[in-house]
């Protein structure tokens, strides 16, 4: 049923979504639109010794789109670039193959998501911040291979 994708805690997640914010110098940037239903999210992304030191966002998407981006901003200073590869891949395997949500302190909050695997024309507007942030990582010399949404 559709109202399952806009649980209580979905619409939560994305009413916290911290304020608009751009970093000044960051060290990449990325924009990522969903074709589908035109919802866009654009990333600034600094690294320092190899983790987020600091993180700017501006997010004109759908809530679900809204949840996604709002729960990473809230937990991804410190994240290393590993561990947002695979993050990306984890929720894309959440969302395609079935697979189980992310874990940890940092990334528990995106099982609330997992109910979006079942309507798969949401898929992309949920994995923009994902795209987006590994996209600032592929521009800054941190290749790695994934499939995309």
């Amino acid at each position: 049923m559709i109202s399952d994708l806009y649980s209580g805690g979905i619409l939560d997640a994305a009413a916290t979504i911290p304020a608009a914010r751009r970093l000044a110098e960051p060290d990449a940037t990325a924009k990522k639109i969903s074709r589908v239903c035109g919802s866009e999210i654009e990333v600034d992304l600094t690294l320092k010794d190899g983790v987020v030191a600091e993180f700017g966002m501006t997010a004109r998407a759908c809530a679900l789109g809204q949840a996604a981006a709002s729960i990473v901003a809230r937990n991804i200073a410190g994240a290393s670039v590993d561990e947002l590869y695979r993050l990306r891949d984890q929720m894309l395997a959440m969302l395609k193959d079935g697979g189980p949500p992310p874990t940890g302190v940092r990334w528990r909050d995106l099982a609330l998501l997992e109910t979006i695997r079942d309507y798969p024309q949401r898929h992309t507007s949920t994995m923009l911040v994902f795209e987006a942030i590994c996209d600032c990582l592929d521009q800054l010399g941190n290749k790695k291979a994934v499939a995309t949404t």
